[in-house]
């Protein structure tokens, strides 16, 4: 059996380990942490920032849809204003033609009875001396 006496070297070990995890502690572990803690800070900082930077194109996206929307409503609306006023403004020159249609005709009608009149004037001028002229020639002889 053998038996283990502790001695000094074995106090002394222990406290340069307790001092070297007091040191280890205070030049590693705390300043790893501490920078840990600030990364963290700052990644929780810049998601705010994103959330923010994402709420805000949002916003201006909605914003850009509405203008849109009212600029397209705007234009549809003048697109059918100006249709109804090309649409009255056609149906008053149709009638306006269509009132102008019977003063046309009766003018033409007028012209036409006139013209009319003047050849049968003439034709029954022409048809008296082409009738005196067939009765000589078929008699022989002038026809008073």
């Amino acid at each position: 059996m053998v038996t283990v006496i502790p001695d000094l070297t074995l106090f002394v070990q222990m406290a340069t380990f307790i001092a070297l995890i007091f040191i280890l502690n205070y030049l590693l572990y705390k300043p790893i942490l501490s920078i840990i803690d600030r990364r963290k800070k700052q990644m929780d900082e810049l998601e705010n920032e994103i959330k923010l930077f994402n709420d805000s194109v949002n916003k201006k996206a909605a914003e850009y849809d509405e203008k849109l929307n009212k600029a397209k409503t705007s234009a549809s609306d003048l697109k059918k204003e100006i249709i109804g006023e090309g649409t009255a403004q056609a149906k008053s020159i149709v009638d306006a033609v269509r009132n102008e249609i019977p003063l046309m005709s009766q003018e033409f009608q007028k012209r036409m009875d006139a013209e009319m009149q003047a050849a049968r004037q003439i034709l029954e001028g022409q048809s008296r001396k082409l009738s005196l002229e067939i009765a000589e020639k078929v008699l022989g002889r002038r026809v008073q």
